[in-house]
């Protein structure tokens, strides 16, 4: 039976199919039923499906096509020359993959030119928050999902996390980019070739044994849930944080920087329905679907270590005490026990003392002689880091996988 197949029985099983996965899967993979109402969604109307049981139809069929064929080589070597938003998509792509990525690259109606500027202003200014709890937050957080940490684990990227990481890091990038969905910039090229590696490891995983025995009854991974998943685990988490910190965020840069993630949620194949339209819906869907999923796993445990290593080797002055340390901060005690960060008592207590200060001193709430100096060097490890790691992003090629992990 082909993958289109399996998903046709999937959705019209309907809430049998949902509770017979549930029934099938670990604690650790268990979810709640889908209750979040697309009222509160940018297409503020919708069917009600359990995005869990929502792929990607436009994509998938495509990429399946292209890997049976063999066409992966060819396709990636096309592809690198492809990095601008305003070029054309290569000559010499096959036809149907030409024909997917043409409306691909189209931006949804929606989309607000005023507000993707806005957005764009607002990473540059907030930059040290935003890159620090991308890197040292959500990025150490995708190791307590379980989905996500088995995908990247058994997928053709885990094989090489540095490579992956850096991937990653280029999405991050281009998100913030000041040229994000300028004629110049990268972030539609960059989202389209994310989609297309979703579908190509959505027909690849299930033919990998070690994915299926730990799926937790998932059949067909990165669901529009799973999807979901992640982007509260970006945007979601990192606006939550920033407020708590106190960082001063007006309610137009706010909205602005919502809009950025919604336009990149549609970009990557995401359906209107499920892309939330305002912080306060997008609060509610997380609660939903992420803060319950979050466990420990043993492939996260290990992905955790190769990050912390990484995050090491990019900055000397982020040694494994102080990333733990600013890193349980950041994710709190119950996610950094998850993904077996260590304790770190005395490093923990001057982090959660002094960096409110410091970020107090940033936004101008306090004046610089009570803002002790160990922090000063806290921030200029961060700054490196959060440089380093936007720079590792900039020359790397997305590539369509054609096989699954190697071991």
């Amino acid at each position: 039976m082909d993958g289109l197949s399996r998903r046709r029985m999937l959705v019209a099983g309907g809430a049998l199919g949902a509770v017979g996965a549930l029934g099938a899967a670990s604690p650790a993979s268990a979810r709640s039923l889908w209750t979040w109402s697309p009222s509160g969604s940018v297409a503020g109307t919708g069917a009600g499906l359990d995005p869990e049981w929502v792929w990607d139809e436009e994509a998938d069929p495509v990429l399946a096509a292209v890997i049976d064929r063999g066409d992966v080589p060819r396709v990636n070597t096309l592809l690198k020359r492809w990095t601008r938003n305003d070029q054309p998509v290569p000559s010499g792509l096959p036809g149907d993959l030409r024909e997917f990525m043409e409306h691909a690259r189209q931006m949804p109606s929606w989309a607000d030119k005023a507000k993707l500027d806005r957005a764009a202003l607002f990473n540059k200014t907030k930059g040290i928050y935003v890159g620090a709890l991308y890197g040292l937050g959500s990025g150490l957080m995708s190791t307590a999902i379980p989905r996500e940490a088995r995908a990247v684990y058994y997928s053709k990227g885990g094989a090489d996390m540095k490579d992956r990481i850096a991937k990653t890091a280029r999405l991050g990038y281009d998100i913030g980019d000041l040229d994000a969905y300028l004629p110049q910039g990268s972030m539609i090229v960059t989202a389209v070739k994310t989609r297309m590696v979703h579908a190509a490891v959505r027909h690849l995983l299930p033919q990998s044994p070690a994915w299926s025995r730990t799926s937790g009854g998932q059949t067909i991974p990165i669901s529009q849930a799973d999807i979901m998943v992640t982007w509260h685990s970006l945007a979601t988490f990192v606006m939550r944080r920033m407020k708590e910190w106190g960082v001063r965020v007006s309610p137009a840069d706010s909205e602005a920087y919502l809009h950025v993630w919604q336009v990149s949620a549609a970009m990557l194949g995401v359906k209107d329905e499920y892309i939330p339209a305002t912080w306060d819906a997008a609060n509610a869907q997380s609660r939903q679907v992420l803060d319950p999923i979050m466990a420990n796993t043993s492939e996260g445990e290990a992905l955790t270590e190769v990050l912390l290593d990484i995050v090491a080797e990019i900055d000397a002055g982020l040694t494994r005490p102080l990333i733990s340390a600013f890193s349980r901060y950041t994710l709190g005690d119950r996610v950094g026990d998850l993904i077996g960060l260590s304790e770190q008592p005395i490093l923990e207590k001057l982090v959660s003392t002094a960096w409110p200060l410091l970020v107090a001193f940033r936004e101008g709430l306090i004046p610089l002689p009570a803002v002790p100096a160990v922090l000063w060097t806290l921030e200029e490890a961060l700054r490196r880091f959060v440089l380093l790691f936007l720079n590792e992003a900039q020359p790397v090629a997305i590539d369509i996988p054609d096989i699954n992990r190697p071991s």
